[in-house]
């Protein structure tokens, strides 16, 4: 039986891991810690690790895990900006979930758009205070307006479908364009400059890192509503917070945030929150703020399950790795050897 050691584990997943592991014949140890260089202690006399998006999965770590003789993490996400592929190449595989709903992640998405352009969540706090006063409650139309799409992979298909439902136009920006009707390519600054609402569902890479910075921000409409439910680090919060301040943003919906992991699947109710910036974001009254849950459907769990679950089995049995992603992966975009056979 091989044992599994499983970090930042939380109820959910062990409603949706436990079957799999029964099926599969695997042991699993449960972490609630987050994977770092102190934690990393507690894959000790395990076959393999199971990590997450905010799981560190840096050097130390992976020759920790090396010389434990653990030759395998799988990611229980699709995001791999935090693991040190240039230091696990050739010592420990990396497989990850490329995909396990795109409708979780597009559906959420819009209804971050229509939260913040209805104001329900202000709506919401009102009337539990038996204020039911509308003023400030102003909203907009979105049929026949201009949706700037960041990024055309499964999940940004999936929104364009749901944009193009409510009759809106749509701008998209994707290194490679996938093209459609309804859809027109532009430049990122074009982007920037012609849509109403903008939507990132990029991955977060040297080249998109801070993408939506104060030069962006300048660029765009007045009033423009952001949304990012991909990777914190694609928007420069300070940025972010004086586009806010000046009215330059209208309104921001954020799933996701650079700092995030410290902080994001924690309860810190009871506690000053020490990053000045997020709590900065937080006070806002046009920023609506979540932690990180656009994944979280019954769907989406069932799929990362299995997919986890069938990726170690894969490597157990010495067969190739479809979902592996290396140094070369990373630093290409896409393997050679198109996962015919394992990366090292």
């Amino acid at each position: 039986m091989k044992k599994l050691c499983f970090f930042d584990a939380k109820p959910y997943d062990k409603i949706y891991f436990d079957p799999f592991a029964k099926e599969y014949n695997y042991e699993i140890l449960y972490c609630d810690s987050k994977l770092n260089e102190r934690s990393v202690v507690f894959a000790q006399g395990c076959d393999a690790v199971v990590a997450f998006v905010n799981d560190r999965v840096n050097g130390a770590v992976v020759n920790a895990l090396s010389e434990m003789g653990i030759s395998v993490v799988a990611l229980r996400c699709a995001g791999y900006n935090n693991v040190d592929f240039k230091e696990a190449y050739g010592k420990v595989h990396i497989v990850r979930v490329p995909a396990y709903s795109p409708y979780a992640v597009a559906e959420f998405t819009m209804g971050m758009f229509l939260a913040l352009n209805r104001k329900l969540y202000r709506a919401y706090n009102r009337i539990r205070e038996y204020n039911f006063s509308l003023i400030g409650l102003l909203g907009m139309d979105f049929h026949g307006k201009t949706m700037g799409v960041v990024g055309t992979g499964k999940i940004g298909q999936v929104f364009i479908d749901i944009c193009l439902g409510f009759g809106m136009k749509v701008l998209a920006y994707d290194p490679y364009p996938k093209e459609r009707d309804g859809v027109r390519y532009v430049t990122f600054e074009e982007l920037c400059r012609h849509s109403d609402m903008i939507s990132l569902h990029c991955p977060l890479t040297r080249e998109s890192y801070h993408l939506v910075d104060e030069k962006a921000i300048r660029t765009m409409k007045d009033g423009v509503m952001l949304v990012n439910t991909s990777r914190g680090a694609l928007i420069d919060s300070t940025a972010l917070i004086e586009g806010l301040k000046e009215g330059k943003i209208g309104a921001a919906g954020l799933d996701v945030y650079e700092e995030e992991g410290d902080y994001f699947y924690e309860d810190y109710s009871g506690a000053v929150m020490p990053d000045d910036e997020l709590a900065r974001i937080i006070s806002m009254p046009n920023v609506l703020l979540t932690s990180h849950q656009a994944f979280l459907t019954r769907e989406a769990l069932k799929n990362i399950a299995e997919t986890t679950m069938e990726n170690l089995r894969q490597y157990f049995d010495g067969e190739a790795l479809p979902n592996e992603i290396c140094y070369r992966c990373a630093k290409r975009g896409s393997c050679k050897r198109e996962h015919k056979e394992r990366c090292f």
